[in-house]
């Protein structure tokens, strides 16, 4: 939906199932315009797509295209910005490191983020930027080399090439925004920038980067990471990266009690990595590539109040805190107030809480529609207390 200041907010359509072109626009017709006719009937509707590769090329089929482009007409709903992340399958069985490959080292990656932006070239609206979050270039366990790094650095430029051309041809403002998440080669805002200082340093001079490659900042996995939104955000400006779009998202925090890590076993599952870094009394970061690495660890020498879990669980924006489980809603109004002193840092947002088929029984006692119709009223109000309304 549009907001002002010219921001657009959607759900990210990636917590319903889609590996088909076909069984991704079914979910559309089914829970989206759902959604829709609770929080915005009868005004436009943002839609923040998930197409993995099988699906986008189905829907570069030009008769698919034009049926799917009548559709939003019809429907009155626009695209706005694509979830390129998930490259296959991204519900019903390990995802796990397979979430990042194929990654920026290969051929496979940039041939599907190219055809992200030839498609989303001819489904955004006139007047309207467009963006794609992809991969932040690798996991770090699959310990990239220098030769790797180099050939990742010379894909995304290869890519911020194709969206220039893409753009120009069009008359779209597009861009694609790399997503820092715990564990994986851009971690954190100073590994990021530091990324884009050698990104730059391999094409000195070539602005065509500022306008088309930035970072889709993700308040979950920023919030992990311990960082500060004012912080992390004045050092990506300061560094003259865009923030091409805003996840909107939560993340478990938690002090690791008996009685919580008891608790935490049902959070632990096969699909999705729960990366999880502890905070000592000290400061000192020490990080878990899952959850139940975690759970398997002891905390005698420190008192367990003292220490900090933040585990990258996307939960709901709406759950509220209990006795157990906190969340780091901190970080993410953090980032809203940043918004509103300066609402042109950025005009995408996008809700993500695709962890639904995996949540604990309890945190899912209703209906999907009803959970993310709960996740746009919490948003619209922390947009309104900072004098941002609906247009």
């Amino acid at each position: 939906m549009k907001l002002s200041h010219g921001i657009h907010l959607a759900y990210c359509t990636n917590i319903h199932r889609g590996g088909s072109w076909a069984e991704t626009f079914e979910t559309l017709q089914r829970y989206t315009l759902a959604v829709r006719d609770h929080v915005s009937k009868g005004k436009p509707y943002a839609i923040g797509l998930r197409l993995g590769a099988d699906a986008a090329r189905e829907l570069s089929d030009p008769a698919a295209l034009k049926n799917f482009r009548a559709w939003l007409d019809r429907e009155n709903c626009y695209v706005f910005t694509i979830n390129g992340f998930p490259h296959g399958n991204f519900h019903g069985a390990r995802v796990k490191e397979r979430v990042y490959q194929p990654d920026w080292t290969t051929r496979e990656r940039l041939d599907y983020t190219n055809l992200l932006f030839d498609l989303l070239a001819q489904l955004v609206p006139a007047g309207v930027e467009g963006s794609v979050s992809t991969v932040p270039v690798s996991f770090k366990g699959f310990q990239l080399d220098a030769r790797a790094l180099r050939e990742a650095r010379a894909n995304l430029w290869r890519c911020v090439e194709h969206i220039e051309r893409v753009s120009r041809s069009s008359g779209k403002n597009l861009h694609l925004g790399l997503e820092p998440e715990p564990l994986c080669t851009l971690e954190t805002t100073p590994e990021t920038v530091a990324f884009f200082d050698q990104l730059r340093a391999d094409r000195p001079g070539d602005l065509r980067l500022n306008e088309h490659l930035g970072v889709n900042y993700d308040c979950c996995h920023l919030g992990v990471e311990y960082e500060s939104p004012s912080e992390s955000i004045s050092r990506l400006r300061r560094a003259g990266i865009k923030v091409s779009k805003i996840h909107l998202s939560n993340a478990l925090k938690v002090h690791p009690t008996a009685e919580v890590r008891a608790a935490l076993r049902p959070f632990v599952d096969e699909v999705y990595f729960h990366q999880t870094i502890e905070r000592r009394p000290d400061g000192e970061l020490i990080r878990y590539g899952d959850l139940d690495e975690a759970l398997v660890t002891s905390l005698t020498e420190f008192p367990q109040l003292a220490v900090e879990w933040r585990i990258h669980f996307h939960i709901p924006l709406h759950a509220r805190p209990t006795a157990l489980f906190q969340n780091t809603a901190d970080h993410l109004l953090g980032v809203l107030d940043e918004v509103k002193a300066n609402p042109r840092l950025c005009s995408h947002f996008e809700m993500e809480t695709y962890t639904w088929e995996v949540m604990p029984a309890e945190m899912k006692n209703r209906s999907v529609v009803d959970q993310l119709v709960s996740e746009y009223e919490w948003t619209l109000a922390r947009f309104a207390e900072r004098g941002i309304a609906r247009a």
